[in-house]
């Protein structure tokens, strides 16, 4: 369990949770509603409120808010209310949303550093085990996203990935030397001019319930460890945040993992391209052609556009398996920033219950993603007079788009995909959503994995 929870039988404190349309009736019927009316308390989204009781504390207030509530009203409780102290929620309120909310706010990356004080704990109640497991699968993700790139390169990424699936029982394959520049070139080629090897990670996986023709579902995640941009060398400032450029992996593996956790009835097959894109004397150089494991061959117009490189591969292979759905997740693109900003995950996909199925999980789990045009009439803009395609435009326009074009020439078109441009970054701290590594879109993707493929088998 968590830092931030108790367990149902400890000694807590009540916190009542209280919308605008509510505090009136409230205050009517509790002791201390004359005490909230005097202090203004106004029941505003996350508003927190102290109350008092015969002994010192007696409880405490948090606002709603008008509308729908939302988890982020609990995401600044763990810290801002009495270190160590213990919570039950009262009243109405929504367990599962408090639950998640509360535990969002909690973390601390605390790899090199003690946290500066004990988070407020809150009774997890047994209707909340889900939301539990979806914040213990943001810590994980967090913490490899946050983990600097000298601590955390390939290996370690695919040592943390091999950690997990064996866990749950998975089996994990690691491939690397000779066999990686065979199976899986272009994650060779990018990673060919850092002195740390890169690798893919093969993580298989079947629930119990699941048998030999249960669904299999495919994920793949861009594990770029730090991208220095290679001989297209990004400027110093853009460099700060590269140790993030493997979120799409972690990302992917936190999917992975709550999937496992839930035992959905399925099979999964997890692939992450784990790697580093450095400058050295075997990196790849702006127009080199490499070969893809597909057979296409691709001019390199940017070493900076490395991720889709990664991916093809992995797209490729997972493709190959038929599986009943495939998707990606990548810190890819810049563009995409530009369009929607940080919070929202672009994604792509043809396939439109697909897309309505992962934007109404994305709404329901808070986790918001915007749905982004595979616009065919830009593929031409991939075309190169060296090779089969480019791994960039020549065109300033578009680019999120284009990278997702990119991708879609390596996934059969009879095939269910979609693609993940995510940030995997909280830029300042909000309430739920400290500032550093993020799973963002993570909690969408696995929601709609869960709603589509089947109820746990355990719970």
């Amino acid at each position: 369990m968590l830092p931030c929870f108790a367990d149902p039988g400890a000694s807590a404190l009540p916190l009542h949770a209280v919308a605008p349309a509510g505090l009136e009736a409230w205050c009517a019927a509790h002791p201390a509603g004359g005490f909230v009316r005097e202090a203004g308390f106004a029941a505003k989204p996350g508003e927190l409120l102290l109350l008092p009781g015969a002994a010192g504390l007696g409880g405490a207030l948090v606002g709603l808010g008008d509308g729908r509530p939302s988890a982020w009203s609990f995401g600044g409780l763990a810290q801002a209310l009495p270190a160590g102290s213990i919570w039950r929620l009262e009243g109405p309120a929504d367990a599962p949303r408090a639950t998640l909310g509360w535990g969002l706010g909690a973390y601390r990356y605390g790899r090199f550093r003690a946290a500066p004080r004990a988070p407020a704990r809150l009774v997890l109640l047994p209707d909340a085990l889900a939301a539990a497991r979806e914040v213990e699968a943001v810590w994980f993700v967090r913490d490899l996203i946050n983990d600097p790139a000298n601590v955390l390169g390939p290996a370690e990424l695919a040592e943390a990935v091999a950690a997990l699936g064996a866990a749950h029982g998975a089996t994990v394959r690691l491939v690397d030397g000779e066999a990686l520049e065979r199976d899986y070139p272009t994650v060779a080629a990018v990673g060919r001019g850092s002195a740390r090897p890169p690798l893919v990670v093969d993580l298989a996986w079947r629930g119990s319930a699941a048998g030999p023709e249960a669904p299999l579902i495919a994920l793949c995640g861009k594990g770029v460890c730090f991208d220095s941009g290679g001989y297209d060398l990004k400027p110093a400032a853009a460099m700060l945040r590269m140790k993030k450029d493997m979120g799409g992996a972690a990302v992917a593996a936190g999917v992975a993992r709550l999937v496992m956790q839930a035992d959905l009835p399925v099979r999964l097959r997890l692939l992450i391209g784990a790697v580093e894109n450095s400058i050295g004397a075997h990196a790849m150089r702006p127009l080199d052609v490499v070969r893809t494991r597909k057979g296409l061959t691709v001019e390199i117009g940017n070493t900076d556009a490395e991720g889709r490189l990664v991916l093809c591969d992995l797209l490729a292979d997972a493709d190959a398996a038929a599986p009943a759905l495939l998707m990606d997740f990548a810190t890819l693109t810049g563009a995409a920033r530009v369009a929607l900003g940080p919070d929202l995950v672009a994604l792509f996909t043809e396939d439109d219950r697909l897309a309505e199925d992962l934007l109404a999980a994305g709404l329901d789990a808070e986790d918001p993603l915007w749905r982004m045009p595979l616009w065919r009439g830009y593929a031409g803009w991939l075309d190169s007079q060296a090779a089969d395609l480019a791994n960039v435009s020549g065109k300033p326009h578009a680019g999120a788009v284009v990278a997702a074009l990119f991708l879609q020439r390596f996934v059969s078109r009879e095939r269910r995909w979609a693609h993940f441009d995510l940030y995997a970054w909280n830029d300042s701290p909000r309430p739920g959503r400290p500032e550093g590594g993020e799973a963002t879109g993570m909690r969408a993707a696995f929601r709609a994995l869960a709603a589509r493929f089947g109820t746990p088998a355990h719970g």
